[in-house]
């Protein structure tokens, strides 16, 4: 009877040592924009992933242009932006393995409650932001090449307008920070609507303008190029694009925030998938 409950342990010794032997996966970065980090989704999400494969997730919150500059250097795995016209550079030049659009929400134009420039009434979100700069209220730019800053600069261009001058300050910071400066100057600011509603319960400000397609802002997620860069771990990367892309997980996130704000922070496009 001995016999066999030593061979046993034995085994039971091997299998337990060769799983101790094993590698761990290999550990990932995301380059990100604060924009998604700010809401807390990747908060919601990441631990889940993790679990679930066992592979550690880095994430680099910063401006998009900061998070593809990040990618093009190879130090990035994959990322999740919101600058189609960034993005697409990024494609035209060969970095990116794959590109899909996975959800979406909007800016919105965020001001004291007064509105001292009678934004509110504007027809159009070009137009809200020229009487901002006709009347020189003091608007907070990110002022940091992210997704955000990209697109104020574009409807700036939209109404005319080249922003400078006393009234205009560049923080150079991130969503979250930027909102709480414009907050403590009482000024107006351009925010993505996730950010604004995750941080509502610290803020002041109000939302003022929120109409037209001027302010939809859609995130998506590229792997990085094994053949531009290869020491990315695509494959992990892969596994955590669909792992984003999986039904459960896009469920996740189109709930994301509606018990804290009686609304998603994001809605979701009906088909992720690589533009024509």
């Amino acid at each position: 009877m001995r016999r066999p409950i030593a061979l046993g342990l034995i085994l039971l010794a091997v299998v337990a040592s060769a799983a101790a032997a094993a590698p761990a996966p290999r550990p990932l970065t995301m380059a990100t924009t604060t924009s998604v980090n700010d809401t807390g989704l990747l908060d919601f999400l990441l631990p889940d992933f993790e679990r679930r494969t066992g592979i550690a997730v880095k994430v680099v919150a910063v401006g998009t242009g900061q998070a593809l500059e990040v990618a093009r250097r190879g130090d990035a795995d994959l990322v999740l932006v919101h600058a189609p016209d960034l993005e697409r550079q990024f494609m035209g030049q060969g970095h990116s393995a794959g590109h899909w659009r996975l959800m979406y929400n909007h800016f919105v134009i965020v001001g004291p409650a007064k509105d001292p420039a009678q934004a509110a009434s504007a027809p159009t979100a070009a137009q809200a932001m020229k009487r901002i700069a006709d009347a020189k209220a003091l608007f907070v730019s990110r002022g940091d090449k992210s997704g955000t800053h990209d697109r104020e600069l574009s409807i700036w261009r939209a109404a005319g307008i080249e922003p400078r001058g006393d009234w205009y300050l560049e923080a150079g910071s991130g969503m979250g920070a930027t909102l709480r400066i414009a907050d403590e100057k009482d000024a107006y600011v351009l925010s993505d609507n996730g950010t604004y509603l995750a941080q509502r319960s610290k803020l002041r400000l109000v939302v003022l303008y929120d109409k037209g397609n001027e302010l939809l802002n859609p995130y998506s997620l590229m792997a990085v190029s094994p053949r531009a860069h290869p020491s990315v771990n695509y494959q992990g990367a892969m596994r955590l694009i669909h792992y984003f892309l999986a039904p459960e997980t896009m469920k996740r996130i189109a709930s994301f925030g509606a018990d804290r704000f009686g609304q998603s922070l994001f809605r979701l496009y009906e088909r992720p998938h690589q533009p024509g």
